[in-house]
């Protein structure tokens, strides 16, 4: 065979190779290519929106956290504010009470020493009364005796 013959086969035959993979091969092969290529693109996108999510749930969560953190200090602060309020109207109801319990002894107090006055008022009156009998060796009348008595009540 002649060598130009050899050689126009080959190129012929080197022709339908570059035809068939072109046609048969490259076309699958490149879309396969390019289906894997968009995959990873869209992979590495929802990736990156993925970690621009997680930076965005953290920020929300510290705001979360930091806002309930002031609220409990809130709610602390206000609560010890409430005691406080709580101790001072206790205080105040205790003394009070106590000026009540004071001055109702003090009245009561009175009262006593009113009455035992009057006792010894009494008493003093009716030694007067007796000591005067027998002085003047008689016994006065009722009538004269009350309004002596009444005469050094109002005396004493």
């Amino acid at each position: 065979m002649n060598i130009n013959a050899t050689l126009l086969i080959q190129i012929i035959a080197f022709l339908l190779l570059i035809w068939f993979v072109n046609k048969v091969l490259w076309g699958p092969l490149s879309k396969l290519m390019e289906d894997r290529q968009k995959r990873i693109n869209d992979g590495l996108s929802a990736a990156e929106k993925g970690k621009h999510e997680l930076e965005l749930a953290e920020k929300r969560a510290k705001d979360v956290l930091k806002d309930a953190k002031l609220q409990a200090q809130n709610v602390l602060s206000q609560a010890e504010k409430r005691g406080s309020e709580i101790v001072e109207d206790a205080k105040v109801k205790a003394v009070e009470e106590a000026d009540r319990i004071k001055a109702s002894a003090q009245a009561e107090l009175e009262q006593e020493v009113s009455r035992a006055r009057e006792e010894l008022r009494k008493e003093v009156s009716s030694l007067v009364v007796s000591g005067a009998e027998k002085i003047l060796h008689k016994e006065v009348d009722a009538a004269v005796h009350n309004d002596m008595l009444e005469t050094l009540v109002k005396s004493i």
